[in-house]
């Protein structure tokens, strides 16, 4: 048996099938320590802004462009539909304002998760709860990856800012273990009690 271990075949790692240009260098500083987490359509890329990084952005904001208003042309079949079958203006008052409020719901919620993560307690409730809210208002989560996606990849600052802190740290941790501890000297040597 040979000292090198050898990672198990589903696992992704330095040399596995995810790896390449768009997952980011495989030597380097970034191969020993923490691995940034992958964002949705731009995989690894957000790192060094490179394999593609601009086309994916362009792509990404026209195509949640695209699909929010392919959403608003079936919606607004569907109002007219409502407007055949004649179930009067406060129906289709009521339609609007519900599907224009849970866009707006829908686009703040999808913005925050931009921004910063859901606290854990509160996650598994609101993601249930949301979950309806975010479907009706499916054009406001898409017009707020449209908006998030002409400055950065969405979710690039809450994705750089936790990589920036886990390298932070794991660089500490590195430099503290680094030396021979045998060498150190105790902080508190202990003398030997005499016994009488």
């Amino acid at each position: 048996m040979s000292d090198e271990q050898t990672p198990p075949p589903g696992r992704p790692d330095a040399g596995g099938p995810e790896s390449g240009p768009e997952s980011g260098p495989e030597s380097g500083p970034e191969s020993d320590g923490p691995q940034p987490e992958p964002i949705r359509f731009f995989g690894t890329t957000w790192v060094h802004h490179d394999g593609g990084y601009p086309l994916r952005r362009a792509g990404v904001a026209v195509g949640s462009l695209a699909l929010a208003a392919a959403g608003a042309v079936v919606l607004r079949f569907a109002f007219q539909g409502l407007e055949i079958a004649a179930v009067g203006p406060f129906v289709g008052i009521l339609v609007v304002a519900g599907f224009a409020i849970c866009s707006a719901l829908a686009f703040r919620r999808t913005w925050d998760g931009f921004v910063r993560r859901p606290g854990s307690s509160a996650a598994g409730a609101a993601d249930s709860s949301g979950q309806s809210l975010m479907l009706i208002g499916f054009i406001g989560s898409l017009l707020a990856y449209f908006c998030r996606s002409l400055v950065e990849a969405p979710g690039e600052r809450l994705h750089r800012a936790e990589y920036a802190e886990a390298r932070e740290r794991h660089e500490r941790r590195r430099s503290t273990r680094t030396g021979n501890p045998a060498a150190r000297k105790p902080k508190n040597p202990r003398r030997p009690r005499n016994r009488r």
